[in-house]
């Protein structure tokens, strides 16, 4: 039987793949010599890398593992078992510890957290908790901690009074931002600057800029009413009143030029019962029973 003997390899292919073979040679040994290159720059060895991306493996298929328990209830259910155990080793809520109440009703405080009692410490919810004592007026801020194995403390900042604020029908005492905190009576008020006027209890921090303009006279001040939602009447402890112009600056101003003409005419105490300056520059005097008469407050720029 005759054989059919195949041609040899051409010598133009045998070159070709020969070259081939040699490129792939030359690309895989740059390649290695990179990654040994990468392998000296960076301070791990070898086998400390092999660690790290088992590491980083594991902790993938960790967080994989928790989503997926999450998601069939398994962490509400571990976190049930353990309040459990810390509730019967004695880590409850069986007492309450304040500090920092003052002038206010530190019952209101107990209210607030009382409902928290026999409950296991890992369930307390220190957020929710805060925020329920912030909604007392009086509580400025709170700092709310366990103490383990059985202590709730809580840190109360309170409020500041600083004014009464008059309305219809009763007094109200109010912080140095207009925060209502607690109804006061006529008597409980007495030496307490008293303010009143629509929007007034906004415009408290602006009345405190314009009294400190004018040292001397703020101690005497009773009371200040807001007028128009523009400007202020002060009401002294001589029962005089000193209508001011609107504005920020022009208010001020003129209680400045008014201390300084009380300083050299003695106005305050005198047969005066109202100075109106809202005219720059002008100042005029009601006396009961007499004409208006005007002075000149020499700051009429």
């Amino acid at each position: 039987m005759a054989r059919i003997k195949r041609k040899a390899q051409g010598v133009r292919r045998s070159a070709a793949a020969r070259s081939r073979a040699n490129t792939a040679r030359k690309a895989k040994a740059r390649t290695g010599s990179m990654l040994d290159s990468a392998m000296a720059v960076l301070p791990f060895t070898e086998e400390q890398l092999q660690r790290i991306f088992l590491a980083v493996i594991l902790g993938a298929a960790a967080a994989l593992a928790w989503f997926v328990a999450s998601l069939a209830g398994v962490p509400a259910m571990a976190q049930h078992q353990i309040a459990g155990l810390a509730s019967d080793a004695g880590f409850e809520v069986q007492r309450v510890q304040v500090t920092g109440v003052d002038r206010m009703n530190e019952l209101k405080v107990y209210e607030r957290v009382l409902g928290e009692r026999d409950t296991p410490m890992p369930n307390v919810d220190l957020d929710l908790l805060r925020n329920r004592l912030l909604e007392l007026s009086w509580v400025k801020d709170a700092r709310v901690s366990r103490q383990l194995p059985d202590t709730l403390v809580i840190d109360i900042v309170e409020r500041t009074p600083h004014a009464a604020l008059r309305k219809a029908d009763r007094l109200v005492l109010i912080d140095p931002t207009g925060a209502e905190l607690e109804p006061i009576t006529e008597g409980n008020a007495k030496g307490m600057l008293v303010i009143s006027g629509p929007g007034s209890n906004k415009q408290v921090a602006s009345l405190t800029e314009l009294l400190d303009a004018a040292p001397a006279l703020k101690p005497q001040v009773i009371e200040a009413e807001w007028i128009g939602n523009r400007r202020w009447n002060l009401t002294f402890g001589t029962d005089q009143v000193l209508a001011l112009p609107q504005g920020d600056e022009e208010s001020a101003k003129a209680l400045v030029a008014f201390a300084t003409l009380d300083g050299r005419n003695r106005l305050l105490g005198g047969k005066v019962a109202h100075f109106d300056m809202r005219v720059p520059g002008r100042v005029h005097m009601r006396i009961p029973g007499l004409s208006q008469q005007t002075l000149e407050t020499g700051s009429g720029e």
